[in-house]
C-alpha cells in the first residue's frame, strides 16, 4: 500500500485519497498511476479541488494562470471563471496556431517540448501555473522558464497530486508548490 497524506488545506473533512483511483502497472510494470479522471467523475470531489484552490489563492496577487496540457486545463479553467482571470494554455509542440515561445524539457525516456502563445503572456503580470499532478517537476520549470523568458512573473505552482519521493521541489526553480495530496512511493 502507498503512502499518502492530505496536505490540510481547507473542507479538511472531505477524503481525496478515496477519490483518486491507483491503476498498479501502468502506463508500464512498476509504476502507480494516480488517476485523477476519477475525480472528475465524482463532482464532491472536483468541486472540494477547485473550493480549495479559491480559498487557497483568495488573498495570492495574481494576474493570470498558465494551465499545462491537459487535464490541468480542467482545473485551471473554473478557478479562472471564478477569479475573473485570464488562462492560458501550455501545450504540446504544434498544438497552438499563433506564433509561440517554447522550451523543451526532459522525460525518463527522451524529451518533449512545451509551447504557450507568446502574445498572451504579458510583461510584468504574475502567473498561477496549474497541473493535475507533479512527479519530476519538468513540465512545471518549462512553464516557468517561458514565462520568465516571456518578461511574466511566475509566482506559485498548484497540483492535485504531488509525488515528492521523485524530488520534484529541489527541480523547480524559485516558486513554491502547493498540493492537495502527496503520495509517497511503496
Amino acid at each position: 500500500m502507498e503512502h499518502m497524506q492530505e496536505t490540510g488545506f481547507p473542507e479538511e473533512g472531505f477524503n481525496l485519497d478515496d477519490a483518486i483511483r491507483k491503476v498498479p502497472d501502468f502506463p508500464k510494470p512498476g509504476i502507480l498511476f494516480y488517476d485523477i479522471t476519477s475525480i472528475l467523475a465524482n463532482p464532491d470531489a472536483f468541486s472540494y479541488c477547485i473550493n480549495t484552490m479559491l480559498k487557497l489563492y483568495r488573498d495570492l496577487e495574481i494576474d493570470a494562470v498558465a494551465a499545462i496540457e491537459s487535464r490541468g486545463f480542467i482545473f485551471a479553467a473554473p478557478f479562472c471563471y471564478k477569479r475573473g482571470l485570464p488562462l492560458l494554455l501550455v501545450r504540446k509542440k504544434g498544438k497552438l496556431p499563433g506564433k509561440t515561445i517554447s522550451c523543451s524539457y526532459e522525460l525518463e525516456y527522451g524529451s518533449a517540448v512545451l509551447e504557450m502563445h507568446v502574445e498572451d503572456i504579458k510583461p510584468g503580470a504574475r502567473f498561477l501555473i496549474v497541473d493535475d499532478l507533479i512527479a519530476t517537476g519538468g513540465t512545471i520549470n518549462a512553464t516557468i522558464d517561458m514565462l520568465q523568458r516571456s518578461g511574466a512573473v511566475p509566482v506559485r505552482a498548484f497540483s492535485v497530486v504531488g509525488l515528492p519521493f521523485l524530488n520534484y521541489e529541489e527541480k523547480i526553480k524559485g516558486i513554491g508548490v502547493d498540493t492537495l495530496i502527496e503520495y509517497f512511493g511503496e
